[in-house]
């Protein structure tokens, strides 16, 4: 699938629920099943900065493919950062930095955050793209 079909996929599975209650339910539905982040993952280096809760995010590079893990100490942090994966892992260095992110805006999140979860979340988004960078600069390398 590609970035655009999961954010599609994602935009339709919130646009069945009208009330944003049911949709941070869903969100923390999403959260509980994202797989717990290995301890040894959980240092400072992986600690997002720019996050009110704590974040970790931690990345893999096999075959040209980046696949991300995270974990946060927050319900709804931690649902935000399971959409982030579900629409980002899987690709491409060159995909995920193309990429128009725009579930965030179409699921009305954005809308929904506060300031502090809303610099949480472009400080996500931006670190998954700084590893990104990162592994495409190592393949050219």
């Amino acid at each position: 699938m590609t970035i655009d079909q999961v954010q599609d996929n994602i935009i339709e599975d919130f646009s069945s629920f009208d009330d944003w209650m049911d949709k941070y339910a869903l969100l923390i539905e999403l959260g509980n099943s994202l797989e717990p982040l290995d301890e040894k993952s959980k240092t400072p280096e992986n600690l997002i900065q720019g996050c009110q809760s704590k974040v970790w995010l931690d990345a893999d590079y096999n075959d040209g493919i980046v696949n991300f893990k995270a974990e946060s100490d927050a319900v709804i942090v931690k649902g935000i950062v399971s959409l982030l994966i579900k629409v980002l892992s899987g690709h491409t260095p060159d995909e995920i930095l193309n990429s128009d992110l725009y579930f965030i805006e179409e699921i009305g999140l954005k809308e929904h955050l506060s300031p502090t979860r809303s610099n949480g979340l472009l400080s996500m988004v931006k670190q998954m793209r700084l590893y990104a960078m990162a592994f495409k600069a190592k393949e050219n390398m």
